[in-house]
């Protein structure tokens, strides 16, 4: 048997026609292509965090249940004690939980654009997603085409990004509300970038049975640990947990957001420095002939280019030695779009005179 006749036979077929996610080269490149604080930590802090990290037992299996990290988390974001906690590595694990607990054949909506992950995973898994479009003049939700999608469809889970990725915006809370009372399933509402946000529906779960948050700790400046986790009913994390495999988030990650979650106001330091830089950008970008820049409160700006130049834009911008992310080849909505990270203000202002030349051209 061939290789290919083996991949063929032993593969399902929504896996052989997907393509891997792609994370782009950005060695030699001024990173601010994926959303990350670009900011490390003072020196002292980094010596205690090595202290904390010193007696570490590698020998040893970790906590499964990790519960001085959900301590933690329950009290930073102030979780109520009715409500439980399920960890994951990263958000997308989370989002696999949630898709791999439900029956074959299960409907997924979210709107469209949104997170990659949520069709990624759900065609991955046989799953019928769907993506509603969302108004092209104001980027908001569609909500006569989210209802009646939801009526047509019945989704087990609804994703909602709050802000939403890659538009950075904050839909209608009127929206969402409509949304969540018409849903029949869970709708979960995605809130990776709440340290830029100041919006949460964190105090609100309480109120919808099927409501749940869904957060990470990679934006607010801990890509590198993958630590994503979820809050809502006992009883619903109670059925996920079945399936979540055991010791996923490992010690020196339990440990090490622990430590850096206890020191949360130098990230509040940080957010508040990326959330400055954010205004400026913004203010710069519209005042360029040709770009518009779409309000923002995540810690990414969605920007329109000319017409058909998005990719030579990109191209050149990369050329001089930036990496921001094309958003142009999905189409649709962010058809000549581009989406850059808020870096340091020393790497916002390089991106800025890297987009001037390459408008030159």
């Amino acid at each position: 048997m061939s290789q290919d006749t083996l991949i063929t036979t032993l593969f399902r077929q929504e896996v052989l026609a997907m393509s891997s996610y792609h994370v782009a080269d950005a060695q030699g490149l001024i990173k601010l292509d994926a959303m990350e604080n670009p900011y490390s930590w003072p020196e002292d802090l980094k010596q205690q965090w090595l202290e904390a990290l010193r007696d570490c037992p590698l020998n040893r299996y970790p906590d499964p249940e990790a519960q001085q990290l959900k301590h933690t988390i329950r009290q930073l974001n102030h979780i109520d004690a009715a409500f439980e906690i399920l960890l994951g590595n990263g958000s997308d694990e989370i989002i696999q939980l949630l898709l791999m607990a439900l029956p074959t054949g299960a409907s997924v909506l979210s709107p469209a654009p949104g997170f990659v992950m949520y069709k990624q995973l759900s065609d991955c898994l046989g799953l019928n997603y769907i993506g509603v479009p969302l108004l092209a003049d104001s980027l908001e939700l569609d909500l006569p085409a989210m209802l009646a999608a939801i009526a047509q469809h019945q989704p087990s889970v609804i994703f909602i990004a709050y802000p939403n990725n890659p538009t950075g915006n904050l839909f209608s809370e009127t929206a969402i509300k409509d949304i969540t009372r018409a849903a029949k399933g869970l709708v979960i509402i995605d809130e990776a970038y709440a340290p830029f946000a100041n919006a949460s529906y964190i105090d609100q779960i309480g109120q919808y049975s099927n409501l749940m948050v869904m957060r990470t700790v990679s934006k607010l400046g801990l890509a590198g640990l993958r630590l994503g986790y979820l809050v809502g009913s006992p009883t619903i994390i109670e059925q996920l947990n079945k399936i979540r495999l055991p010791y996923n988030i490992n010690i020196l990650t339990q440990i090490s957001v622990n430590f850096a979650l206890s020191n949360s106001a130098v990230f509040d330091l940080q957010t508040q420095a990326i959330c400055a830089d954010r205004a400026f950008m913004l203010e710069q970008l519209n005042g360029l002939g040709g770009i518009t820049a779409y309000p923002s409160k995540a810690n990414f700006i969605l920007f329109k280019t000319p017409k058909n130049r998005a990719n030579d834009i990109f191209a050149s911008i990369k050329q001089q030695g930036v990496l921001i992310k094309n958003m142009n080849p999905q189409g649709g909505l962010l058809a000549d779009c581009l989406r850059v990270t808020v870096g340091k203000p020393e790497e916002n202002a390089l991106f800025l005179e890297a987009l001037k030349n390459s408008l030159a051209l």
